[in-house]
């Protein structure tokens, strides 16, 4: 779910949503003991998304090797 509900009964973005966002594995920063949701949000948005990076390091070794 992208959404889960608050302290306050309103609707919050879900931490597992953003962490799957980023293309993570499940539990890659909400498993992580003594981290508040939102320092799980800020985990997850400060990171590098790894499918481009992943595709840009490709992408640089490929035009390396033809260059």
């Amino acid at each position: 779910m992208p959404v889960e509900l608050g302290p306050r009964g309103g609707r919050r973005l879900a931490a597992p949503f953003a962490e799957w966002m980023m293309g993570l594995p499940p539990q890659w920063i909400t498993g992580v003991p003594g981290l508040t949701r939102a320092h799980q949000l800020k985990a997850a948005g400060n990171g590098a998304m790894t499918q481009q990076a992943l595709t840009a390091y490709l992408h640089l070794l490929n035009y390396q090797t033809k260059g």
